[in-house]
């Protein structure tokens, strides 16, 4: 499953002048910009805001999320620079699954969701769940969306969805990936150098860089 964020569970076309690109200034306010949908600061820090005050008094997404990845960052005074980049991620890589979805000709009723969810609940709670992939409770159905997306993609490749081990499955996840990242790199995702870059190839944004082009003037270098 594309994303570092969301292996807790199952297992942008630039507009002009909204969003730098390569050395170009960036448009106050928008955190990043996907298939021409904007993203924008304040959404993102009232999500992880949002994210922090549930995740701390949830034991289930605690325990989910230490049990996967270690203990989970960013729990101080201040969001960490990964708490936002995990979210970050997720909300890119959720805007990607439905292209990749169109783009494999498979439709996601919003009945697929509702199982996911419902299937979600009886493994630690849908809310847990995306508590422990870095996203508020709020967040669940767009969770279980993108989950049932893969499935039905994976279910078109031939993937036996009722054994993870068989080859067929295994051939369906790869087949999933690699169009995930081929979808992921031709949006042209752009993303404010102050939470990092998008990385296509590892469908995840990676570590902010910091130099003087970007330290000064918020502009980065692609």
């Amino acid at each position: 499953m594309p994303g570092k964020s969301v292996k807790v569970v199952v297992a942008a076309v630039v507009a002009a002048g909204a969003l730098a690109g390569c050395g170009g200034q960036t448009r106050a306010g928008t955190a990043a910009l996907v298939g021409g949908d904007r993203i924008t600061v304040t959404s993102l820090d009232h999500t992880v805001r949002d994210w922090r005050g549930q995740f701390k008094d949830d034991p289930v997404a605690n325990q989910i999320r230490a049990n996967s990845s270690g203990l989970a960052p960013g729990l101080g005074d201040q969001e960490s620079e990964t708490d936002m980049q995990g979210a970050l991620s997720l909300l890119v890589n959720f805007r990607v699954a439905d292209r990749v979805a169109r783009k494999a000709g498979v439709s996601v009723p919003d009945g697929l969701a509702d199982q996911t969810t419902a299937l979600m609940d009886q493994r630690g709670g849908a809310g847990s769940i995306t508590l422990a992939s870095g996203l508020p409770r709020s967040r669940a159905r767009d969770l279980a969306r993108f989950i049932a997306t893969q499935t039905a993609v994976m279910q078109k490749f031939g993937a036996d969805l009722n054994n993870a081990q068989s080859p067929l499955t295994v051939q369906a996840a790869q087949q999933w990936g690699e169009l995930f990242q081929r979808t992921a790199a031709g949006m042209h995702i752009k993303i404010n150098p102050r939470f990092g870059r998008y990385d296509a190839a590892k469908v995840d944004i990676g570590p902010v860089v910091y130099d003087l082009s970007s330290a000064e003037t918020g502009t980065s270098d692609t």
